[in-house]
Protein backbone atom coordinates (compact mmCIF):
# COMPACT_ATOMS: atom_id res chain seq x y z
CA UNK A 1 0.00 0.00 0.00
CA UNK A 2 1.37 3.42 -0.91
CA UNK A 3 1.15 6.33 1.46
CA UNK A 4 -1.38 7.99 -0.82
CA UNK A 5 -3.61 4.91 -1.24
CA UNK A 6 -6.91 6.52 -2.21
CA UNK A 7 -8.95 3.68 -0.74
CA UNK A 8 -7.94 4.91 2.72
CA UNK A 9 -9.14 8.51 2.46
CA UNK A 10 -11.56 8.72 -0.49
CA UNK A 11 -14.84 10.22 0.67
CA UNK A 12 -13.60 10.36 4.28
CA UNK A 13 -12.67 12.85 6.95
CA UNK A 14 -10.06 12.06 9.61
CA UNK A 15 -11.29 12.36 13.17
CA UNK A 16 -9.85 9.69 15.43
CA UNK A 17 -9.67 7.50 12.31
CA UNK A 18 -10.99 7.67 8.74
CA UNK A 19 -14.78 7.99 8.85
CA UNK A 20 -17.61 9.27 6.67
CA UNK A 21 -18.29 12.97 7.04
CA UNK A 22 -21.83 14.07 7.78
CA UNK A 23 -21.66 16.54 4.89
CA UNK A 24 -21.43 13.86 2.19
CA UNK A 25 -18.70 13.95 -0.44
CA UNK A 26 -17.30 16.39 -2.98
CA UNK A 27 -15.34 15.76 -6.19
CA UNK A 28 -11.68 16.74 -6.49
CA UNK A 29 -11.10 18.61 -9.76
CA UNK A 30 -7.97 19.11 -11.83
CA UNK A 31 -7.97 22.86 -12.66
CA UNK A 32 -6.03 22.25 -15.87
CA UNK A 33 -8.54 19.83 -17.38
CA UNK A 34 -11.69 20.12 -15.28
CA UNK A 35 -11.57 16.34 -14.81
CA UNK A 36 -12.55 14.66 -11.55
CA UNK A 37 -9.44 13.10 -10.04
CA UNK A 38 -10.74 12.04 -6.65
CA UNK A 39 -13.34 12.46 -3.96
CA UNK A 40 -13.15 13.93 -0.47
CA UNK A 41 -15.50 13.67 2.47
CA UNK A 42 -17.16 16.82 3.77
CA UNK A 43 -17.55 17.62 7.44
CA UNK A 44 -20.37 19.58 9.06
CA UNK A 45 -20.21 21.93 12.07
CA UNK A 46 -21.41 19.06 14.28
CA UNK A 47 -18.49 16.96 13.02
CA UNK A 48 -16.18 19.81 14.00
CA UNK A 49 -17.60 20.10 17.49
CA UNK A 50 -17.24 16.36 18.02
CA UNK A 51 -13.70 16.43 16.64
CA UNK A 52 -12.78 19.31 18.95
CA UNK A 53 -13.89 17.31 21.98
CA UNK A 54 -11.85 14.30 20.84
CA UNK A 55 -8.86 16.53 20.16
CA UNK A 56 -9.04 18.11 23.61
CA UNK A 57 -9.00 14.67 25.25
CA UNK A 58 -6.14 13.39 23.08
CA UNK A 59 -4.10 16.58 23.57
CA UNK A 60 -3.55 15.98 27.27
CA UNK A 61 -1.82 12.65 26.70
CA UNK A 62 0.13 13.99 23.71
CA UNK A 63 1.44 16.97 25.72
CA UNK A 64 2.42 14.65 28.57
CA UNK A 65 4.76 12.60 26.36
CA UNK A 66 8.48 13.09 26.73
CA UNK A 67 9.74 15.92 24.51
CA UNK A 68 11.97 13.51 22.61
CA UNK A 69 8.98 11.30 21.82
CA UNK A 70 7.07 14.19 20.26
CA UNK A 71 10.20 15.25 18.39
CA UNK A 72 10.58 11.74 16.97
CA UNK A 73 7.08 11.86 15.46
CA UNK A 74 7.90 15.16 13.73
CA UNK A 75 11.14 13.75 12.35
CA UNK A 76 9.38 10.65 11.03
CA UNK A 77 6.79 12.87 9.36
CA UNK A 78 9.57 14.86 7.68
CA UNK A 79 11.17 11.63 6.47
CA UNK A 80 7.83 10.50 5.01
CA UNK A 81 7.42 13.75 3.08
CA UNK A 82 10.79 13.12 1.50
CA UNK A 83 10.38 9.38 0.95
CA UNK A 84 7.03 9.83 -0.81
CA UNK A 85 7.91 13.05 -2.59
CA UNK A 86 7.15 11.72 -6.08
CA UNK A 87 3.58 10.80 -5.14
CA UNK A 88 3.05 14.04 -3.24
CA UNK A 89 4.41 16.23 -6.05
CA UNK A 90 2.08 14.47 -8.48
CA UNK A 91 -0.91 15.42 -6.35
CA UNK A 92 0.27 19.03 -6.01
CA UNK A 93 0.48 19.29 -9.81
CA UNK A 94 -2.89 17.65 -10.38
CA UNK A 95 -4.91 19.39 -7.66
CA UNK A 96 -3.37 22.88 -7.46
CA UNK A 97 -2.29 23.38 -11.09
CA UNK A 98 1.28 24.02 -10.00
CA UNK A 99 4.29 23.09 -12.11
CA UNK A 100 6.43 20.20 -10.80
CA UNK A 101 9.07 22.58 -9.42
CA UNK A 102 6.36 24.29 -7.37
CA UNK A 103 5.23 20.87 -6.16
CA UNK A 104 8.75 19.93 -5.18
CA UNK A 105 9.18 23.19 -3.30
CA UNK A 106 5.95 22.60 -1.42
CA UNK A 107 6.78 19.02 -0.46
CA UNK A 108 10.40 19.48 0.55
CA UNK A 109 9.79 22.69 2.50
CA UNK A 110 6.94 20.88 4.29
CA UNK A 111 9.52 18.27 5.28
CA UNK A 112 11.80 21.05 6.52
CA UNK A 113 8.92 22.45 8.57
CA UNK A 114 8.75 19.09 10.34
CA UNK A 115 12.49 18.93 10.94
CA UNK A 116 12.60 22.50 12.20
CA UNK A 117 9.60 21.88 14.46
CA UNK A 118 11.20 18.72 15.87
CA UNK A 119 13.63 20.98 17.77
CA UNK A 120 10.81 22.83 19.54
CA UNK A 121 9.93 20.20 22.18
CA UNK A 122 13.40 20.54 23.76
CA UNK A 123 13.80 24.26 23.17
CA UNK A 124 13.79 26.39 26.37
CA UNK A 125 10.17 27.09 27.25
CA UNK A 126 10.46 29.73 29.92
CA UNK A 127 12.62 31.96 32.05
CA UNK A 128 13.59 32.66 35.66
CA UNK A 129 12.21 35.96 36.95
CA UNK A 130 14.07 37.94 39.63
CA UNK A 131 11.82 38.74 42.59
CA UNK A 132 11.98 40.77 45.83
CA UNK A 133 9.93 38.05 47.52
CA UNK A 134 11.50 35.04 49.16
CA UNK A 135 10.55 32.56 46.44
CA UNK A 136 11.46 31.33 43.02
CA UNK A 137 9.52 33.08 40.25
CA UNK A 138 9.26 31.40 36.88
CA UNK A 139 7.44 32.03 33.61
CA UNK A 140 6.92 28.94 31.50
CA UNK A 141 5.27 28.31 28.14
CA UNK A 142 2.63 25.58 28.12
CA UNK A 143 0.61 24.18 25.19
CA UNK A 144 -2.40 26.28 24.25
CA UNK A 145 -4.52 23.12 23.92
CA UNK A 146 -6.47 22.77 20.67
CA UNK A 147 -5.31 24.82 17.66
CA UNK A 148 -7.41 25.32 14.52
CA UNK A 149 -5.47 25.66 11.27
CA UNK A 150 -7.36 27.06 8.27
CA UNK A 151 -5.26 26.75 5.09
CA UNK A 152 -5.66 28.31 1.59
CA UNK A 153 -5.67 26.80 -1.91
CA UNK A 154 -2.47 28.22 -3.38
CA UNK A 155 0.21 26.40 -1.37
CA UNK A 156 -2.16 24.17 0.60
CA UNK A 157 0.35 21.67 1.94
CA UNK A 158 3.10 24.10 2.91
CA UNK A 159 0.84 26.77 4.35
CA UNK A 160 -0.94 24.16 6.46
CA UNK A 161 2.30 22.57 7.63
CA UNK A 162 3.71 25.95 8.64
CA UNK A 163 1.22 25.88 11.52
CA UNK A 164 0.47 22.17 11.93
CA UNK A 165 4.09 21.11 12.54
CA UNK A 166 5.02 23.62 15.28
CA UNK A 167 1.59 23.39 16.92
CA UNK A 168 1.92 19.61 17.24
CA UNK A 169 5.56 19.77 18.30
CA UNK A 170 4.66 22.10 21.17
CA UNK A 171 2.09 19.67 22.56
CA UNK A 172 -1.14 20.89 21.00
CA UNK A 173 -3.86 19.01 19.15
CA UNK A 174 -4.88 20.39 15.75
CA UNK A 175 -8.11 20.78 13.79
CA UNK A 176 -7.05 21.14 10.14
CA UNK A 177 -9.56 22.77 7.77
CA UNK A 178 -8.19 23.03 4.19
CA UNK A 179 -9.69 24.90 1.27
CA UNK A 180 -12.35 22.69 -0.38
CA UNK A 181 -10.60 23.03 -3.74
CA UNK A 182 -7.33 21.55 -2.46
CA UNK A 183 -8.34 19.31 0.42
CA UNK A 184 -6.26 16.32 -0.70
CA UNK A 185 -2.92 18.14 -0.76
CA UNK A 186 -3.92 20.49 2.07
CA UNK A 187 -5.35 17.87 4.39
CA UNK A 188 -5.80 14.22 3.47
CA UNK A 189 -2.15 13.65 2.60
CA UNK A 190 -0.98 15.47 5.72
CA UNK A 191 -3.27 13.34 7.87
CA UNK A 192 -1.92 10.17 6.23
CA UNK A 193 1.67 11.23 6.82
CA UNK A 194 1.15 11.86 10.53
CA UNK A 195 -0.88 8.68 10.85
CA UNK A 196 2.06 6.71 9.45
CA UNK A 197 4.52 8.73 11.55
CA UNK A 198 2.87 7.43 14.72
CA UNK A 199 0.95 10.49 15.89
CA UNK A 200 -1.54 9.25 18.51
CA UNK A 201 -5.17 9.00 17.45
CA UNK A 202 -7.21 12.16 17.87
CA UNK A 203 -4.32 14.61 18.00
CA UNK A 204 -4.79 15.69 14.37
CA UNK A 205 -8.29 16.05 12.93
CA UNK A 206 -8.79 16.65 9.18
CA UNK A 207 -12.07 18.45 8.51
CA UNK A 208 -12.69 19.60 4.92
CA UNK A 209 -15.81 21.61 4.32
CA UNK A 210 -17.41 24.90 3.41
CA UNK A 211 -17.48 28.21 5.28
CA UNK A 212 -19.71 26.91 8.08
CA UNK A 213 -17.08 24.29 8.89
CA UNK A 214 -14.40 26.97 9.04
CA UNK A 215 -16.60 29.02 11.36
CA UNK A 216 -17.08 26.00 13.63
CA UNK A 217 -13.31 25.50 13.92
CA UNK A 218 -13.17 29.03 15.35
CA UNK A 219 -16.10 28.92 17.75
CA UNK A 220 -15.68 25.34 19.07
CA UNK A 221 -15.27 25.84 22.84
CA UNK A 222 -12.17 23.64 23.07
CA UNK A 223 -10.22 25.71 20.51
CA UNK A 224 -7.87 28.26 22.07
CA UNK A 225 -5.80 29.42 19.09
CA UNK A 226 -6.75 29.91 15.43
CA UNK A 227 -4.11 30.09 12.69
CA UNK A 228 -5.63 31.40 9.45
CA UNK A 229 -3.93 31.94 6.10
CA UNK A 230 -6.02 33.43 3.32
CA UNK A 231 -7.53 36.57 1.90
CA UNK A 232 -7.77 39.79 3.86
CA UNK A 233 -11.56 39.84 3.47
CA UNK A 234 -11.95 36.36 4.95
CA UNK A 235 -9.32 37.11 7.59
CA UNK A 236 -11.34 40.04 8.88
CA UNK A 237 -14.28 37.69 9.51
CA UNK A 238 -12.05 35.14 11.24
CA UNK A 239 -10.46 37.83 13.39
CA UNK A 240 -13.86 39.21 14.35
CA UNK A 241 -15.18 35.75 15.26
CA UNK A 242 -12.04 34.98 17.23
CA UNK A 243 -12.35 38.20 19.20
CA UNK A 244 -16.02 37.52 19.91
CA UNK A 245 -15.11 34.12 21.37
CA UNK A 246 -11.93 35.39 23.08
CA UNK A 247 -9.65 33.23 20.92
CA UNK A 248 -6.18 34.24 19.83
CA UNK A 249 -6.22 34.51 16.03
CA UNK A 250 -3.06 34.59 13.97
CA UNK A 251 -3.87 36.07 10.56
CA UNK A 252 -1.55 35.77 7.55
CA UNK A 253 -3.43 37.63 4.84
CA UNK A 254 -3.05 39.21 1.43
CA UNK A 255 -0.48 41.53 -0.05
CA UNK A 256 0.13 43.98 -2.86
CA UNK A 257 3.87 43.64 -2.78
CA UNK A 258 6.41 45.99 -4.32
CA UNK A 259 9.63 45.67 -6.26
CA UNK A 260 11.65 48.90 -6.40
CA UNK A 261 14.18 49.03 -9.25
CA UNK A 262 16.87 51.64 -8.66
CA UNK A 263 18.93 53.44 -11.32
CA UNK A 264 22.11 51.54 -12.00
CA UNK A 265 20.49 48.13 -11.41
CA UNK A 266 21.42 45.28 -13.75
CA UNK A 267 18.18 45.26 -15.74
CA UNK A 268 18.52 41.71 -17.06
CA UNK A 269 18.75 40.45 -13.52
CA UNK A 270 16.11 42.89 -12.26
CA UNK A 271 13.66 41.75 -14.93
CA UNK A 272 14.28 38.16 -13.83
CA UNK A 273 13.47 39.08 -10.24
CA UNK A 274 10.33 40.90 -11.31
CA UNK A 275 9.20 38.14 -13.67
CA UNK A 276 9.63 35.36 -11.12
CA UNK A 277 8.02 37.47 -8.42
CA UNK A 278 4.93 38.26 -10.50
CA UNK A 279 4.40 35.07 -12.50
CA UNK A 280 5.50 32.15 -10.27
CA UNK A 281 2.50 29.85 -9.68
CA UNK A 282 0.37 32.13 -11.85
CA UNK A 283 0.76 34.96 -9.34
CA UNK A 284 -1.37 33.04 -6.83
CA UNK A 285 0.85 33.77 -3.83
CA UNK A 286 0.36 36.28 -1.04
CA UNK A 287 3.95 37.45 -1.63
CA UNK A 288 3.54 37.87 -5.42
CA UNK A 289 5.06 41.07 -6.80
CA UNK A 290 1.95 43.14 -7.48
CA UNK A 291 3.57 46.54 -8.09
CA UNK A 292 6.77 47.36 -9.99
CA UNK A 293 8.14 50.79 -9.03
CA UNK A 294 10.89 51.66 -11.50
CA UNK A 295 13.11 54.74 -11.73
CA UNK A 296 12.56 56.78 -14.89
CA UNK A 297 16.21 56.34 -15.93
CA UNK A 298 15.67 52.60 -16.46
CA UNK A 299 11.88 52.34 -16.82
CA UNK A 300 11.68 51.88 -20.60
CA UNK A 301 14.39 49.22 -20.72
CA UNK A 302 12.97 47.41 -17.70
CA UNK A 303 9.48 47.22 -19.25
CA UNK A 304 10.98 45.92 -22.48
CA UNK A 305 13.00 43.19 -20.75
CA UNK A 306 10.13 42.22 -18.44
CA UNK A 307 7.75 41.98 -21.39
CA UNK A 308 10.21 39.84 -23.36
CA UNK A 309 10.37 37.41 -20.45
CA UNK A 310 6.59 37.36 -20.12
CA UNK A 311 6.10 36.63 -23.82
CA UNK A 312 8.63 33.79 -23.68
CA UNK A 313 6.90 31.92 -20.86
CA UNK A 314 4.97 28.77 -21.76
CA UNK A 315 1.47 28.44 -20.29
CA UNK A 316 -0.33 25.09 -20.19
CA UNK A 317 -1.21 21.92 -18.31
CA UNK A 318 1.77 21.12 -16.03
CA UNK A 319 0.74 17.47 -16.04
CA UNK A 320 1.25 17.19 -19.79
CA UNK A 321 4.68 18.69 -20.35
CA UNK A 322 7.25 21.35 -19.52
CA UNK A 323 5.48 24.65 -18.87
CA UNK A 324 6.22 27.74 -16.76
CA UNK A 325 2.67 28.62 -15.72
CA UNK A 326 -0.31 26.37 -15.09
CA UNK A 327 -4.00 27.26 -14.73
CA UNK A 328 -5.74 29.74 -12.48
CA UNK A 329 -7.39 27.67 -9.72
CA UNK A 330 -10.99 28.09 -10.93
CA UNK A 331 -13.24 30.14 -13.21
CA UNK A 332 -14.30 32.54 -10.46
CA UNK A 333 -10.71 33.52 -9.73
CA UNK A 334 -9.86 33.82 -13.43
CA UNK A 335 -12.81 36.16 -13.98
CA UNK A 336 -11.65 38.28 -11.05
CA UNK A 337 -8.12 38.56 -12.49
CA UNK A 338 -9.39 39.46 -15.97
CA UNK A 339 -11.94 41.91 -14.59
CA UNK A 340 -9.21 43.87 -12.80
CA UNK A 341 -7.04 43.91 -15.93
CA UNK A 342 -9.86 44.99 -18.23
CA UNK A 343 -11.05 47.68 -15.83
CA UNK A 344 -7.50 49.03 -15.65
CA UNK A 345 -7.19 49.11 -19.44
CA UNK A 346 -10.47 51.00 -19.73
CA UNK A 347 -9.07 53.51 -17.22
CA UNK A 348 -6.14 54.21 -19.56
CA UNK A 349 -3.40 51.65 -18.89
CA UNK A 350 -1.48 49.91 -21.68
CA UNK A 351 -0.76 46.21 -22.21
CA UNK A 352 2.94 45.63 -22.84
CA UNK A 353 2.58 41.83 -22.79
CA UNK A 354 -0.17 39.26 -22.32
CA UNK A 355 -3.63 40.36 -21.24
CA UNK A 356 -5.36 37.33 -22.77
CA UNK A 357 -6.47 33.91 -21.58
CA UNK A 358 -7.65 30.60 -23.00
CA UNK A 359 -9.77 28.55 -20.66
CA UNK A 360 -8.21 28.61 -17.20
CA UNK A 361 -4.81 29.62 -18.59
CA UNK A 362 -3.97 33.31 -18.27
CA UNK A 363 -1.00 34.74 -20.13
CA UNK A 364 1.64 36.50 -17.99
CA UNK A 365 0.71 40.15 -18.34
CA UNK A 366 2.67 43.40 -18.10
CA UNK A 367 0.78 46.71 -17.71
CA UNK A 368 2.17 50.23 -18.06
CA UNK A 369 0.87 53.82 -18.07
CA UNK A 370 -0.83 53.30 -14.72
CA UNK A 371 -1.97 55.70 -12.03
CA UNK A 372 -2.24 54.86 -8.32
CA UNK A 373 -6.05 54.91 -8.53
CA UNK A 374 -6.26 52.07 -11.06
CA UNK A 375 -7.46 48.69 -9.79
CA UNK A 376 -4.47 46.74 -11.05
CA UNK A 377 -2.25 48.99 -8.96
CA UNK A 378 -4.13 49.29 -5.69
CA UNK A 379 -5.76 45.84 -5.42
CA UNK A 380 -4.34 42.38 -4.85
CA UNK A 381 -4.90 40.63 -8.19
CA UNK A 382 -3.79 37.07 -7.30
CA UNK A 383 -2.96 36.37 -10.91
CA UNK A 384 0.05 36.63 -13.27
CA UNK A 385 -0.06 40.40 -13.74
CA UNK A 386 2.87 42.82 -13.41
CA UNK A 387 1.81 46.49 -13.23
CA UNK A 388 4.77 48.85 -13.77
CA UNK A 389 4.89 52.51 -12.71
CA UNK A 390 7.63 55.08 -13.37
CA UNK A 391 9.04 57.32 -10.63
CA UNK A 392 11.58 60.14 -10.81
CA UNK A 393 13.17 59.90 -7.36
CA UNK A 394 13.83 57.69 -4.36
CA UNK A 395 11.41 59.76 -2.31
CA UNK A 396 8.64 59.11 -4.81
CA UNK A 397 9.43 55.39 -4.81
CA UNK A 398 9.20 55.20 -1.02
CA UNK A 399 5.96 57.17 -0.95
CA UNK A 400 4.42 54.96 -3.64
CA UNK A 401 5.55 51.75 -1.95
CA UNK A 402 4.03 52.82 1.37
CA UNK A 403 0.78 54.01 -0.22
CA UNK A 404 -1.08 50.76 0.36
CA UNK A 405 -3.14 49.16 3.09
CA UNK A 406 -0.95 46.05 2.73
CA UNK A 407 2.49 45.53 4.20
CA UNK A 408 3.77 42.03 3.50
CA UNK A 409 6.88 41.88 1.28
CA UNK A 410 9.12 44.36 -0.55
CA UNK A 411 12.00 43.78 -2.95
CA UNK A 412 14.64 46.44 -3.64
CA UNK A 413 16.98 45.90 -6.60
CA UNK A 414 20.16 47.92 -7.04
CA UNK A 415 22.93 49.45 -4.96
CA UNK A 416 22.92 47.79 -1.52
CA UNK A 417 23.78 50.94 0.41
CA UNK A 418 20.94 52.90 -1.18
CA UNK A 419 18.61 49.95 -0.75
CA UNK A 420 19.40 49.75 2.97
CA UNK A 421 18.46 53.41 3.42
CA UNK A 422 15.18 52.81 1.59
CA UNK A 423 14.46 49.67 3.64
CA UNK A 424 14.56 51.68 6.87
CA UNK A 425 11.63 53.76 5.61
CA UNK A 426 9.40 51.00 4.23
CA UNK A 427 6.38 49.62 6.11
CA UNK A 428 6.55 45.89 5.50
CA UNK A 429 6.82 42.62 7.37
CA UNK A 430 9.64 41.47 5.07
CA UNK A 431 12.19 43.30 2.95
CA UNK A 432 14.49 41.54 0.47
CA UNK A 433 17.40 43.43 -1.06
CA UNK A 434 18.42 42.08 -4.47
CA UNK A 435 15.99 39.15 -4.11
CA UNK A 436 12.35 38.69 -5.10
CA UNK A 437 9.32 39.29 -2.90
CA UNK A 438 8.43 35.58 -2.76
CA UNK A 439 10.54 34.00 -0.02
CA UNK A 440 9.93 31.76 2.98
CA UNK A 441 12.20 29.68 5.20
CA UNK A 442 11.11 27.46 8.11
CA UNK A 443 13.40 29.15 10.65
CA UNK A 444 12.58 32.74 9.62
CA UNK A 445 9.72 34.80 11.09
CA UNK A 446 6.93 35.29 8.57
CA UNK A 447 4.08 37.78 8.59
CA UNK A 448 2.83 41.16 7.47
CA UNK A 449 1.45 44.39 8.87
CA UNK A 450 -1.68 46.38 8.13
CA UNK A 451 -4.13 44.51 5.90
CA UNK A 452 -1.51 41.77 5.43
CA UNK A 453 -2.10 40.36 8.88
CA UNK A 454 -1.23 40.43 12.53
CA UNK A 455 2.55 40.28 12.30
CA UNK A 456 5.18 37.54 12.27
CA UNK A 457 3.33 34.56 13.70
CA UNK A 458 5.14 31.71 11.98
CA UNK A 459 8.70 30.54 11.62
CA UNK A 460 11.59 30.07 14.03
CA UNK A 461 11.39 29.17 17.71
CA UNK A 462 10.47 32.61 19.02
CA UNK A 463 7.47 33.20 16.74
CA UNK A 464 6.22 29.61 16.90
CA UNK A 465 6.46 29.30 20.68
CA UNK A 466 4.68 32.61 21.07
CA UNK A 467 2.00 31.56 18.59
CA UNK A 468 1.12 28.13 19.92
CA UNK A 469 1.70 28.25 23.68
CA UNK A 470 0.41 30.20 26.68
CA UNK A 471 2.56 31.89 29.31
CA UNK A 472 2.09 30.61 32.85
CA UNK A 473 3.57 32.23 35.97
CA UNK A 474 4.80 29.89 38.70
CA UNK A 475 6.20 30.71 42.14
CA UNK A 476 7.79 28.28 44.60
CA UNK A 477 8.42 29.12 48.29
CA UNK A 478 10.59 27.00 50.53
CA UNK A 479 8.16 27.57 53.42
CA UNK A 480 4.52 28.58 53.67
CA UNK A 481 4.52 32.25 54.75
CA UNK A 482 2.28 33.64 57.46
CA UNK A 483 -0.41 35.97 56.10
CA UNK A 484 -2.11 38.75 58.15
CA UNK A 485 -5.60 37.23 57.84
Amino acid sequence: MTLIDESVWTGKIFTDGWVNGSGGTQPVLNPSTGETIGEIGFATPDDVYGAARKAAAAQKEWAALKPTERAAVLRRAGDLFQAHSEELIGWVVAETGGVPDKGAMEVFVSAEECFEASALPTHPHGEYLPSDNNHWSLARRVPAGVVSVIAPFNFPMLLAMRSVAPALALGNAVLLKPDPRTSVVGGALIARIFEEAGLPAGVLQYLPGAGDVGAATVDAPEVRVVSFTGSTAAGRHVGKAGAEHLKRTHLELGGNNVIIVLPGADLDLAAGVGSMGSFFHQGQICMTTGRHVVHSDVHEDYVSKLSERADALVVGDPGEGQVHLGPIIDEKQLKNVDSIVQDTLIAGATVAAGGTHEGQFYRPTVLTDLTPEMKAWNQEIFGPVAPVMKVSSTEEAIELANRSEYGLSVSIIGDVGEAMKIADRINSGKIHINEMTVADEPNAPFGGVGASGTGSRFGGPTANIEAFTETQWITVSADVPEYPF
